[in-house]
């Protein structure tokens, strides 16, 4: 870093002050605390208090930890900074979500519940049998773990220290790790959910001030298609455009080729990479099913989809505006200034919100939204360190070393955890340069090439119940082909930078990432049907239970022999109490009625008894009729403000 960058960074570094380092201080005690509480709250003892929170959680706190999970602090740097490159197009990403959360909430949890499962791996090895599946996709959850998870949260986290301080950002990232250690709260998911709560709370009021704060300072919403397209830095490269911020800035829907980000792509593409990520992946359905019952899983769904409507005017326009107010530094194109300014030649974009909270919030309130920051990051990477070394352990390691002791296990849990960590953080400089420097954008190209198959393959397996086995796996290795090699190409070919020529294959240039997916997505559905077809169809005892069609509303029987099942899981997989109490109801009308399926919608739902050593998952689909009805008007509600903002906006 040389002379100019450091006074840079040290004059930004001369406005934390001390009030800022006491607000950091006691919000992290108020952090532990919540925690610590929570914990206490449920046995933490039994598999059911520690995985799914004693399966006693309101709507509103997994509601609120569903949009926390979504929204860490590498999203706060990516959507801030992606709006500041191209304007408000990204907020599809966050909006689309409404549509995958309800149907998360409406057809895969209550496809969940009856099957009796705790995991995703679990349902895939109980919908097909076998072992390879399973194994698969908790090796490509590791994948997942390191490339858009571990090293976006390590880099934004470091990133957000370094703008703030003014160190390096490697020193930063040693620093991210180091105190993450010491942060790590054992209290299980319970305790998870509830810190989560609190920095959605303070994450959304800090956000709401710093946009106030930042409108004022552009003469409010009217001005601001004016002042970001105005937004030109004083060092460009002459007879190129790349400075110029983009005339379709203002626009939701672009062009489905010249788009930056392609109306076809993001509305059928992201709706892939959206049903990945909220109805399989296990950090997302996990905080579902710790649900006291469906009508609260519904409730969660509806208030973390109004929540996911807000980015767009706390995070993605403060992006923009950023942009207008230091398009210098934000909107560099220059590379050699670009180092100066991030460290990277492809851009600055990423600094958009660290800029924003930096320059504009005064003392005190600074230090609480950096606190935020950095406690959502190490929260959520202290979770993504202790499930991906759960499951290499358990589903991987333990395949191999079926009588590891318990020692050994956690020992290669730790060491799996270093590695991962080392892998994470070799890749830095890698996702510092990939695509045009916007770390939003790399998160979800990644996706597209890895996600695609894992969706195409769960929703075949709850929907179509001549699904089998050869036919998944085969349909996940041709998929995972397919995507590894888009995914090699797109670093071997980097995106060119401002002013050189595109020397990248047409595929790569001419295939947007949003319609890559599409693709993938559709060849891994033609090798499962057509491989399907060619074999032996599942048994009955293989969908019993295990498909949308094959619902039922009684307690799952957890002794479907369809796999090896290890010591482990027998625990998981006991009995539920016999002495359980049922309020059977009735569906109301107008709402459907005849088959279980379309009873689930408006059914009737189970008082639970709180018998902890019962299986970690709600036991029975049914609703209360009142509730299953006010759930159901909500979310058209929600749907009908949906339509209208992407109407208003596209």
């Amino acid at each position: 870093m040389d002379a100019n960058s450091t006074t840079t960074f040290f004059a930004l570094s001369q406005s934390f002050s001390v009030s800022d380092i006491i607000v950091i201080a006691a919000y992290f005690l108020l952090n532990v605390a919540v925690g610590i509480w929570s914990s206490c709250r449920v046995s933490r003892n039994t598999l059911s208090g520690y995985f799914l929170a004693g399966r006693d959680m309101a709507w509103w706190p997994i509601g609120a930890s569903l949009f926390a999970s979504s929204e860490g602090s590498g999203l706060f740097i990516g959507l801030a900074g992606t709006g500041a490159a191209g304007g408000i197009a990204v907020a599809g990403f966050e909006w689309n979500a409404t549509y995958v959360l309800l149907a998360l909430a409406w057809v895969f949890v209550p496809v969940y519940i009856s099957s009796g499962i705790v995991t995703m791996p679990e349902y895939l090895g109980r919908r097909f049998g076998g072992e390879r599946i399973r194994m698969y996709l908790s090796a490509l959850s590791l994948l997942l773990s390191v490339f858009t998870k571990i090293s976006t949260d390590l880099y934004s986290g470091a990133l957000f220290v370094q703008v703030c301080l003014g160190w390096n950002l490697y020193l930063s990232t040693v620093l991210m790790l180091a105190v993450t250690a010491l942060y790590t709260i054992a209290g299980g998911l319970a305790a998870v959910i509830y810190t989560d709560t609190l920095q959605t709370f303070i994450m959304i009021i800090g956000a709401i001030i710093l946009t106030i704060t930042a409108f004022n300072r552009i003469g409010g919403y009217q001005n601001l298609e004016e002042v970001y397209l105005k937004a030109i830095p004083s060092k460009i490269i002459p007879n190129t455009t790349c400075h110029l911020p983009r005339a379709d800035a203002m626009h939701l829907f672009r062009d489905p080729v010249a788009g930056d980000l392609p109306w076809t792509g993001m509305t059928f593409g992201l709706t892939i990479l959206a049903t990945w990520y909220w109805c399989t992946d296990q950090v997302i359905v996990q905080r579902s099913l710790s649900a006291k019952n469906l009508s609260h899983a519904k409730g969660a769904s509806i208030l973390a989809s109004y929540l996911k409507m807000l980015p767009m005017i706390f995070i993605i326009l403060p992006g923009m505006i950023s942009r207008a107010l230091y398009p210098d530094s934000v909107g560099c194109v220059d590379p050699e200034e670009c180092v100066k300014v991030c460290g990277a030649e492809v851009g600055c974009s990423n600094i958009a919100f660290p800029k924003l909270v930096i320059e504009l919030l005064p003392s005190g309130l600074r230090g609480l939204m950096i606190a935020v920051m950095m406690a959502a990051l190490m929260s959520s990477l202290t979770s993504i360190f202790n499930s991906s070394s759960t499951l290499f352990t358990m589903d991987i390691w333990k395949k191999f070393r079926s009588h590891a002791s318990e020692k050994e296990l956690l020992l290669v849990g730790r060491i799996v955890t270093v590695i991962l960590v080392a892998i994470s953080v070799v890749w830095i400089p890698i996702l510092q340069s990939a695509n045009s420097g916007q770390l939003y954008v790399y998160i979800q190209s990644v996706t597209s090439y890895l996600a695609p198959p894992v969706t195409a393959i769960f929703v075949l397996a709850v929907f179509w119940r001549r699904t089998n086995e050869a036919g998944a796996f085969w349909g996940l290795m041709v998929g995972l082909a397919a995507g590894l090699t888009r995914m090699i190409m797109e670093f071997a070919y980097p995106p060119p930078r401002c002013g050189m020529l595109d020397p990248r294959p047409s595929v790569l240039s001419s295939v947007h990432y949003l319609h890559f997916a599409i693709l993938l997505c559709a060849l891994t559905s033609g090798v499962v049907v057509l491989i399907s077809l060619l074999t032996e169809p599942p048994s009955a005892e293989q969908i019993k239970n295990l498909t949308w069609w094959t619902l039922t509303q009684e307690k799952p029987d957890p002794d479907i022999p369809l796999q090896k099942v290890s010591p482990v899981e027998e625990s998981t997989e006991q009995t539920p109490n016999s002495g359980e109490t049922e309020r059977r109801g009735t569906c109301g009308r107008g709402m459907g009625g005849g088959s279980s399926s379309r009873r689930t919608f408006c059914g009737s739902q189970s008082n639970q008894a709180a018998a902890a050593p019962n299986p970690p998952v709600i036991h029975s689909i049914r609703e209360n009729p009142f509730w299953a009805r006010f759930c159901c008007i909500n979310a058209i509600i929600l749907l009908c403000i949906n339509i209208f903002f992407y109407a208003y906006f596209a």
